[in-house]
């Protein structure tokens, strides 16, 4: 006979050393990224700033794929702590029920709440979810909301944890065959250690589909940092008919004094997507959550991804913005701008991708998220989506922070079959920092797009380089570079 064995306390805190790794190898990659996005040319000449324009497109690249990645393992790291927190409450609810009876007694006949235990699991009552109860006071996950399965009728929310526990996660709204699905229930909220819970599914729609919950709120204090008191996902909108609208995602929730903010959730797919959710802020100490992306359209234009959460006010960096959607029959949706960062050293999020526009124009990319007051680079803008007509522009760079900071680079302009996308505008520099690279242009089929202009340094740094301008048998026009600083700078080389 086999034994399995599982140490929730012990995966938990291996979630955690993931967490730190990611948050180590992001916070690597943004800080290179004004270096390797924008590489200055060594000459005068041609060659060296066609050179440096080479690299400094290859950075933009690896600092796109760089933010898919990080959203990836941000989201393993969240999977293995939700699976090892639902374990842990399954060993919970094996303690000796008669010991928990006698401790739980007093505070449930004064309170109406246990002391220790789970919530209750919503019920569905003729065919509308009901909420889920709340955790015990002292240690105790939320009960999940219940799944509604009335025409339209909304889910029922998470219940409430405990001060040890995780918020329960919000039902699934009802599918509406005729009209509009319902929508899903809110994740229920973390106390002081542990996150929120999960927004629920939006129900599918013929119409309008219904739209995700918001996740819930993370606990205002943690035991392992600020990865045990995160705000939840939001739920993913509900899908719609062949002529209808894709739900919107759900917002994630806010992080708590420690915590970064939740996912959002992705728009639902339907005959024009639906948008993506917000990404969720910090209330102190954070990064913001990234955007979720939009819904594929079968019939219409994809949906817009939604902004990246703001940083914590004390520190934090901004969320990445959800990538557009697919639009089969129109045009892509337009990326997700990245959230701003807070406090004392932040650096902006990244633009959201546009969409792919299959029979229509490609979405635009993104702006990158500002920088903080103090300390911080820009946020790269996205790159501009593929359209079957013209290529998606780029998005802007964010500008950097008040005091010390880069802006960011602007987003390469997207593949057009007849027009390239034009690349986005490198972001200005604070007073000390260097203005971002304009994007290059999209390659066109007829007509190539124009590069993006260089950022603006202030007082000490150099201006941003100008954009490439985009191939095609008619190129587009290169960027101009940037002003350098008024105290000392060198002005950025225009593009090529």
């Amino acid at each position: 006979m086999s034994f399995v064995i599982a140490a929730p306390d012990a995966v938990l805190a291996a979630a955690g050393d993931l967490a730190g790794i990611g948050s180590a190898i992001s916070s690597a990659n943004t800080a290179a990224a004004a270096a390797t996005t924008g590489v200055v040319a060594a000459g005068a000449d041609q060659v060296s700033a066609a050179v440096a324009a080479l690299f400094s497109a290859q950075g933009q690249e690896y600092q796109a794929l760089s933010s898919q990645v990080a959203a990836f393992h941000a989201q393993f790291v969240q999977n293995v702590t939700s699976g090892m927190a639902a374990y842990a409450g399954a060993e919970a609810a094996n303690v000796q029920g008669s010991l928990l009876d006698a401790v739980n007694a007093p505070t449930q006949a004064l309170l109406g709440r246990p002391l220790i235990g789970n919530g209750a699991n919503g019920g569905t009552v003729n065919g509308i979810g009901q909420p889920g109860g709340p955790g015990g006071l002292l240690v105790g996950n939320g009960g999940a909301g219940g799944n509604s399965t009335a025409p339209g009728a909304p889910g029922g929310n998470g219940g409430a944890a405990g001060l040890f526990g995780v918020g329960g996660p919000g039902g699934a709204g009802g599918a509406g065959p005729t009209g509009a699905g319902g929508n899903g229930g809110a994740g229920g909220p973390g106390l002081l250690f542990g996150g929120g819970g999960t927004g629920g599914t939006g129900g599918y729609g013929l119409t309008q589909g219904g739209n995700g919950g918001p996740g819930g709120p993370g606990g205002l204090l943690g035991f392992g940092g600020p990865d045990q008191t995160h705000g939840s996902a939001g739920g993913a909108g509900g899908p719609a008919g062949p002529n209808g609208i894709g739900g919107t995602g759900g917002a994630g929730g806010t992080g708590g004094l420690l915590g970064s903010g939740g996912f959002g959730g992705p728009g639902g797919d339907g005959g024009t997507g639906g948008n993506g959710g917000a990404g969720g802020g910090s209330l102190l100490w954070g990064n913001g959550g990234p955007g979720g992306p939009g819904g594929t359209g079968s019939t219409g234009d994809g949906g817009n991804g939604g902004n990246g959460g703001t940083g914590g006010p004390f520190e934090g960096g901004g969320g990445i913005g959800g990538a557009g959607g697919t639009g089969v029959m129109g045009n892509g949706g337009n990326g997700g701008n990245g959230g701003t960062a807070g406090g004392i050293s932040g650096n902006g999020g990244l633009g959201g991708a546009g969409g792919t526009g299959v029979t229509g124009h490609g979405g635009d990319g993104g702006a990158g998220g500002n920088s903080n007051p103090y300390q911080g680079a820009g946020g790269a803008g996205g790159r501009g989506g593929v359209g079957a007509t013209t290529g998606g522009d780029g998005g802007a760079g964010g500008n950097g922070a008040g005091f010390n900071g880069s802006g960011g680079a602007g987003g390469i302009g997207g593949f057009g079959y007849t027009t390239g996308g034009n690349g986005g505008v490198g972001g200005n520099a604070g007073p000390i920092g260097n203005g971002g690279v304009g994007g290059a242009g999209g390659q066109g089929l007829v007509t190539g797009g124009n590069g993006g202009h260089g950022g603006v340094a202030v007082l000490i740094g150099n201006g941003g380089n100008g954009g490439s301008a985009g191939g095609g048998p008619t190129p587009g026009t290169p960027g101009a570079g940037g002003a350098g600083g008024s105290l000392f700078g060198q002005p950025g080389m225009d593009g090529v």
